[in-house]
């Protein structure tokens, strides 16, 4: 089975980037809550992570469709990171940088947002090869993507946020972008050999 991203995906993901991209309305498009930079913080380590995710593939697995996948998720998560800079940047809000992985809590301490791998899981993927790494990066990365889906969640649960037409249409496409990935790479895992389908 042939799965190819290309053309309904880079619809989706040009959607997200353009949703981030300088619009002309600074009084309407600046207003922002402490939730708004909160997600916007987390999902930039969150991005980072899944990247570090996608670098694990080479040499570990010939498979073309994880491959194609990883290179996917590493040229449209380094895209959107640089556009949740900028949206911080120019809030006068702190990027985060990337290489952290990491997000803060109220209090300063890291945290990991919600769906990342721990050390241990990280350690385990970069440990496989060929057909068990191609299960467990399917694995962890729908893991990785129902964070993601949280996040929204809980940004759009909180009072007031994502009420900018920017920051909302970021999110939108956020949750988007991570159910039309996380559908595909469910069926690539189902379509493994010896996967038990329901």
């Amino acid at each position: 089975m042939n799965h190819n991203f290309r053309p309904a995906h880079l619809a989706v993901a040009l959607f997200v980037l353009v949703a981030l991209a300088p619009v002309p309305a600074p009084a309407q498009q600046r207003r922002y809550t402490p939730a708004d930079v909160e997600f916007m913080q987390g999902m930039i380590g969150h991005h980072a992570q899944a990247i570090a995710m996608a670098a694990l593939v080479s040499g570990r697995t010939t498979n073309q469709s994880i491959q194609t996948l990883a290179q996917r998720i590493d040229i449209s998560q380094k895209d959107e990171i640089r556009l949740m800079q900028n949206w911080l940047e120019d809030r006068g809000q702190t990027a985060p940088d990337p290489s952290m992985h990491m997000g803060h809590d109220s209090t300063g301490h890291e945290r990991l947002m919600p769906g990342m791998l721990t050390p241990d899981q990280m350690a385990q993927l970069a440990a496989a090869k060929d057909t068990a790494f191609d299960r467990l990066f399917l694995q962890f990365m729908i893991q990785h993507h129902q964070g993601a889906l949280t996040m929204v969640k809980t940004l759009f649960a909180s009072p007031g946020a994502a009420q900018a037409t920017d920051t909302f249409r970021y999110a939108s496409g956020v949750d988007t972008d991570q159910r039309f990935e996380i559908e595909r790479m469910q069926k690539m895992l189902d379509a493994m050999p010896g996967s038990h389908q329901s």
